[in-house]
């Protein structure tokens, strides 16, 4: 196997052998190749029923634990914006600011919401006395038709009478 030549000349350093190295992606991708491999070999293999109860074991503590670490991760990710989000007296301000701009939108959007409410039913109410007065005064009207046809006819039941009597005394 030859050697990296050495130089002999003073102040040169002899020249260190080059290698090829893989970038850290490809390393990393043979690593998840030979991890699938050995996977895809295990299931292939017939377990034991101790070893499948050893996996569901395995999987019964990891969930828990898997779970807790997440939550515990949004946990600090909370407190962590939050103290960046108070951690000095302008901040603090601007938040409030933002918070009470907030607010005041939505007791806007609120009072706007309720004053269309409040119109929409007194349109309504107008509406409604409307139909309501012209339908009274429809029926007094006909009342009226009525008390004048009966007082015509009542004061005609003489007259007819009369003449029915004639009629009658006709014919005998």
């Amino acid at each position: 196997m030859p050697t990296a030549p050495t130089s002999s000349a003073a102040g040169t350093k002899p020249r260190a052998k080059r290698t090829t190295r893989k970038p850290a992606s490809a390393a990393r991708a043979s690593t998840q190749a030979k991890a699938a491999a050995a996977r895809t070999a295990a299931a292939r293999q017939p377990q034991t029923p101790a070893g499948v109860f050893g996996g569901y074991a395995e999987r019964a503590v990891l969930i828990p634990v898997g779970a807790a670490l997440i939550a515990r991760d949004r946990v600090v990710d909370n407190v962590s914006e939050t103290l960046a989000t108070y951690s000095s007296p302008s901040k603090t301000q601007a938040q409030l600011r933002r918070f009470e701009r907030r607010g005041a939108t939505a007791r806007n959007r609120l009072e706007r919401e309720v004053r269309k409410a409040r119109v929409r039913a007194e349109r309504q109410l107008r509406q409604r006395r409307r139909r309501i007065g012209s339908t009274v005064s429809d029926l007094e009207e006909r009342r009226d038709a009525l008390a004048k046809s009966g007082s015509d006819l009542a004061g005609r039941v003489p007259e007819l009478a009369n003449q029915i009597q004639e009629r009658i005394l006709s014919l005998v």
